[in-house]
């Protein structure tokens, strides 16, 4: 990955990390779930539910977002790259000589 294109990094590193959101909200989400399915009374059946779909819903958003700042930080870098690419180089100043 030395040589690899930044802008690929960067959606590479999102899709791993909205992987990785996702599937810890599952978790979460199966154990609300499980807790629902336990509770003895009506208002912690219903408490736990709501729990487990906000959670999914929550994941859910919370990815979208990732992905959004992802896509705007890899397009900023291909815009930065482009630009840069455009720019004429610097040129050096000549020295100047200290006579003493």
């Amino acid at each position: 990955m030395a040589d690899a294109d930044l802008n690929a990094v960067i959606r590479q590193t999102v899709k791993a990390q909205t992987k990785a959101v996702m599937a810890a909200a599952k978790k979460q989400q199966t154990q609300w779930t499980a807790r629902a399915a336990k509770a003895k009374d009506k208002d912690a059946k219903a408490r736990f539910k709501f729990l487990a779909k906000s959670t999914a819903l929550n994941a859910a958003a919370t990815t979208k977002r990732l992905q959004n700042s992802a896509e705007s930080a890899a397009e900023a870098y291909v815009r930065a790259m482009k630009r840069a690419m455009e720019e004429p180089l610097p040129t050096k100043k000549p020295a100047k000589k200290e006579e003493a």
